[in-house]
């Protein structure tokens, strides 16, 4: 096969009466060629990884959003919002006495009535207090999705903004002193 597109080369560069040769690329061209496509990878990587962020964020609005609706229901029912004595639970390594207890416990009574299951934070970190939190003294609560790593947080003024943790956590709650306090 070689032979044959090697002679038709070599007619074509006769018939046209210019000087041809096989001849393949170079060791820079192909490094250049290399290098252009590392880099457009190295782009691509980065918006992935952005768009994943964002995705998460989206996420930890739409699990404290459905706990805090969970929390309404559970309040319109029995008058208190379930209590952990002003203790922060969750599922974390230092998330209070519930936080070996699985996603169903770090806010007692509210699964399976008023939530299916309870929600973990989509990073699947749960070193120090990193996750879900919540704390409550049965007439207020707050809920927290912290995080120990560089992640984006509400600023001020916005939903979700923590005033107690501005650059590490997303909160819910319903009133003082949980909001500003706790």
């Amino acid at each position: 096969m070689n032979k044959l597109i090697k002679s038709l080369f070599t007619i074509k560069c006769q018939k046209s009466n210019v000087k041809c040769s096989l001849r393949g690329f170079t060791l820079i061209e192909l490094l250049v060629v290399i290098a252009i496509i590392g880099l457009l990878a190295t782009i691509v990587a980065v918006s992935v990884n952005s768009a994943r962020a964002k995705a998460r964020d989206t996420r930890r609005k739409a699990d404290l959003k459905q706990l805090q609706t969970a929390l309404e229901l559970y309040f319109d029912s029995n008058n208190a919002y379930p209590s952990t004595g002003g203790n922060w639970w969750g599922v974390s390594a230092n998330g209070g006495s519930r936080a070996t207890s699985g996603a169903n416990a770090y806010i007692p009574g509210l699964t399976p009535t008023y939530i299916s299951v309870l929600p973990i934070d989509p990073r699947g970190d749960i070193s120090g207090w990193s996750g879900y939190l919540y704390a409550s003294n049965g007439t207020n609560y707050k809920l927290l999705s912290h995080a120990n790593g560089p992640e984006s947080f509400p600023s001020v003024g916005q939903p979700f903004y923590d005033p107690v943790r501005p650059t590490w956590a997303w909160m819910l709650c319903n009133g003082e002193p949980a909001c500003s306090s706790w």
